[in-house]
């Protein structure tokens, strides 16, 4: 052990650090450390409670040894899990400098909590010549010291890795039981209440902020809405993110924002080491709406609809004839000072020599887009054929929709009881942690599944006849209907036809339809028609198939395609083959097709 003299700072000639000289005092270093922000603001003190009082024990600690405080280090809030903490990594660089006798500190854990950064730092603080004092343990350079430093050390890292072992096993429970882990979002707030004499901290909707994400999705699922568009606005109306204990409200980003409509949180999922639970507080947004606001950002992003200075209703939608980029607006200005308005293809600005387009004045691709309406318009009769085919088409699925229906419902609610089995079983330590995620995500996964199908067999087939109806309708007489309305209307006209409009410069206009009206205006229609008609045929007897072997279906009057499926407890192989009508291609589209209620 050092003697107590203070030393003189003297660099070794070969540069390996500082040689001690005896004066009368010796000097230390007082190195203290919290793990967390709180820890160290605990109280309203300036420091808290836990560093004022290692300071007091290691003060006493070098009295005691007659040594000089010579610095002071202390780590605020910095976990010992690691080494990367800046006041210990400045302390090593001062011993490196500095001729000390001592570094104290009030436990061996405040300096490290696991074995290897524990070594590493006692070699540094030993190779610069002082000594490792514990205020806590007695630890010295004997044999037994060292021994006891070990052993301290050992268990202050398992300390450490059992404390984060344990805070994951409650943060799991509280997920599993719908408590929201850290900090709710936007939307929402803590509250804490007082439930048969217990204090219950929990989230509800905050009043101030909750109808503001509820009408950003109600907005967005629009589609008529752009994300920096709606961002504005909300920002406009006083929409700011929660202010915190030491920090004031803020306008969210656009960032923050496009998250925000992203999250499952708000309809009610809680999600942790990638399993989702059902969150116990309340949905701001339902499923559906979560789900429209999900396929609006798909579609914008495909549609790279960006704020601009001059936002045309054709933007998004027309595409370059000879390289098939986007077309944009340029308004350049002659000498004078008069404006002129062009469609440009952006690949020519991302590269001169990708695409060789020339420019096309704005009114005269709009009229182009107008005549191109005379080419999608169907005759009368041949509107009424396709209807009366339709209608049948629809009718017939109805059956095969309802057994499904009732399948999938099945398969939910077994899903669900292997779910709640499942969480009794890990509540008993009776399943692996791994087994347990691996398991719960597969669950997760297949109901999601069964959302799905369950969403699909369950559309509304009058929905679906009214969609096709007023499809028809608009290509009935869709030129002068597109000829007499404004922007905002054409614009939705050329959404709802169209997945593309194709402009070349030489005028030509070509286009790529959305559906219904890719399947509507197909002139192979009929024969697809008659080809589902004969598929329908083909399921019909073989039901008529399996019931004549099975007296059981008679007897239940019921479904077969319900009973098999139930007698192998819905298993997802059991679920509508290729050969199903209900996974017929143009059933497939008139599901997929969006709602022309808006096009007007």
């Amino acid at each position: 052990m050092p003697n107590t003299t203070s030393v003189v700072n003297r660099k070794h000639g070969d540069g390996r650090g500082a040689v001690k000289a005896p004066t009368d005092q010796a000097r230390a270093l007082i190195y203290l450390r919290v793990s967390t922000k709180d820890q160290a603001e605990m109280g309203g003190e300036a420091e808290g409670y836990s560093i004022p009082a290692q300071r007091a024990a290691c003060t006493r600690k070098a009295e005691a040894l007659h040594a000089l405080v010579e610095e002071e280090f202390v780590d605020r809030g910095e976990s010992a899990k690691t080494a990367d903490r800046p006041e210990l990594l400045k302390m090593l660089r001062y011993l490196k400098d500095h001729a000390v006798d001592y570094v104290i500190v009030h436990k061996v854990d405040r300096l490290a909590r696991n074995r290897a950064d524990d070594v590493a730092i006692t070699l540094a603080i030993r190779e610069s010549g002082a000594v490792l004092v514990s205020c806590s343990e007695n630890i010295d350079e004997t044999p037994s010291g060292l021994l006891l430093h070990g052993i301290m050390s050992s268990i202050a890292e398992f300390y450490s890795r059992n404390l984060a072992t344990e805070v994951a096993k409650g943060m799991r429970q509280k997920a599993k039981t719908g408590g929201t882990i850290n900090k709710s979002p936007v939307g929402y707030r803590h509250i804490r209440l007082v439930e048969n004499g217990r204090e219950v901290r929990t989230v509800e909707p905050d009043p101030e902020r909750a109808p503001f994400v509820r009408m950003a999705y109600e907005l967005y699922a629009t589609g008529e809405w752009t994300l920096r568009e709606l961002h504005r606005k909300l920002t406009e109306m006083g929409f700011t993110s929660r202010p915190g204990p030491r920090t004031p409200a803020k306008t969210l980003t656009i960032s923050a924002f496009h998250k925000m409509l992203m999250n499952p949180y708000y309809v009610g999922e809680i999600s942790y080491e990638g399993v989702a639970y059902q969150g116990s507080h309340e949905p701001l947004v339902d499923r559906e709406l979560f789900e429209q606001v999900q396929a609006a950002l798909i579609a914008h992003r495909h549609a790279g609809e960006k704020q601009q200075s001059y936002n045309h209703y054709l933007k998004g939608s027309i595409f370059c004839g000879t390289c098939g980029s986007k077309l944009s607006v340029m308004n350049p200005r002659n000498r004078k000072g008069v404006k002129y308005h062009y469609f440009f293809c952006l690949g020519r600005q991302y590269n001169r020599h990708s695409c060789t387009q020339k420019v096309m004045p704005i009114d005269e691709v709009e009229q182009k887009i107008e005549e191109h309406y005379l080419t999608i318009q169907i005759a009368p009769e041949r509107i009424e054929q396709i209807t009366g085919v339709l209608r049948e088409l629809l009718f017939d699925r109805r059956e095969e929709a309802e057994a499904a229906e009732h399948v999938e419902t099945l398969r939910m609610n077994r899903l669900s009881k292997e779910r709640e089995k499942l969480l009794r079983l890990h509540y008993e330590d009776a399943v692996p942690a791994d087994l347990f995620k691996q398991e719960m995500q597969r669950i997760t996964r297949e109901l999601e599944n069964a959302r799905q199908q369950l969403e699909v067999v369950t559309v509304s087939f009058d929905a679906i006849e009214r969609n096709v109806e007023r499809a028809l309708d608009l290509v009935r007489d869709c030129y002068s209907a597109y000829k007499d309305a404004d922007p905002a209307t054409r614009r939705l006209f050329n959404q709802a036809f169209f997945e593309k409009l194709i402009v070349s410069d030489t005028g030509c206009v070509t286009h790529e339809l959305a559906e219904p009206f890719r399947l509507l205006l197909d002139p192979s229609l009929p024969d697809r028609l008659e080809r589902e008609a004969k598929q329908q045929d083909k399921w019909r007897r073989y039901k008529e198939s399996r019931n004549a072997d099975d007296p059981e279906i008679l007897r239940a009057g019921g479904s077969n395609y319900e009973l098999m499926v139930g007698r192998s407890e819905c298993s997802s192989n059991m679920l509508p083959d290729a050969d199903s009508p209900l996974n017929g291609p143009i059933l497939k589209a008139l599901r997929r097709s969006p709602s022309l209620d808006t096009v007007t």
